[in-house]
């Protein structure tokens, strides 16, 4: 029986979104451990909802943003993934894990028709966002991830993302490349990124990384009436000598 197919609506839409080493007009190659985002593939009429998300019950003031490229070969969407935070025995917080950029890439099956029911997804890193913000025209790099690493699985499943300038200087091609023994698939998608579509993922990633990072969460918790511990915690410390330079 066929497998339904989505249809996107727009030829390109946009909402907000939101080791690793770059050598100019070299390709740079990249190794992470973190493990990517990992789930059975499910087919829908639209380009999936995110798949962590929770009820409207518990999550009233929750909002979910991307940003889709849709081509003829292929369709891409971009979605910010908050970082995860941990208590502290003083009743604080702190970052546990970086936030990152899930990446969802699908074949056409037609004119304006993805398939997600085959999808690939590649997550971002924090660096490996910064790697992409820094290419230029002319500039290459490749992000390689194994989401089984370090468990009993490494190996089985291989993904391999390559940005790499297209011929004419008119943007990039992303090509994720996916070994996935585990689910018996081999498969290749690629889809150009034109410079003004790199310009808007820029713009996108520049202004989400600090709430990747987690540190709006520490501005929100600045307080005039804390800068006097803060003070004395820091003349403690010896770190105003830093100031007096």
């Amino acid at each position: 029986m066929a497998l339904p197919i989505s249809h996107s609506l727009p030829s390109l839409t946009h909402g907000f979104v939101p080791k690793t080493l770059v050598l100019k007009r070299t390709p740079s190659f990249i190794v992470s451990r973190r493990s990517d985002y990992y789930e059975p593939q499910k087919v829908t009429s639209r380009p999936p909802p995110p798949e962590d998300s929770l009820s409207a019950a518990s999550q009233p003031s929750r909002v979910y943003v991307g940003y889709s490229i849709y081509k003829g070969k292929a369709a891409l969407t971009i979605e910010p993934r908050p970082p995860e935070f941990s208590p502290l025995d003083s009743g604080a917080f702190k970052v546990s894990k970086e936030g990152f950029a899930l990446m969802q890439f699908a074949p056409a099956v037609g004119t304006r028709q993805y398939d997600w029911s085959r999808k690939q997804v590649f997550s971002l890193s924090v660096t490996e966002i910064g790697t992409l913000m820094s290419l230029g025209a002319k500039d290459s790099c490749e992000f390689f991830h194994d989401p089984f690493k370090g468990r009993s699985d490494e190996g089985k499943v291989r993904k391999l993302l390559k940005a790499e300038p297209l011929p004419d200087g008119t943007g990039h091609f992303f090509n994720l490349s996916v070994q996935n023994r585990l689910l018996n698939v081999d498969e290749s998608i690629y889809i150009p990124i034109s410079k003004a579509e790199f310009t808007i993922l820029n713009s996108s990633f520049n202004f989400i990384i600090p709430y990747l990072l987690g540190w709006h969460a520490f501005a929100n918790t600045i307080k005039p009436e804390d800068s006097i511990q803060t003070n004395n915690a820091i003349s403690r410390s010896g770190v105003e000598l830093e100031w007096g330079r």
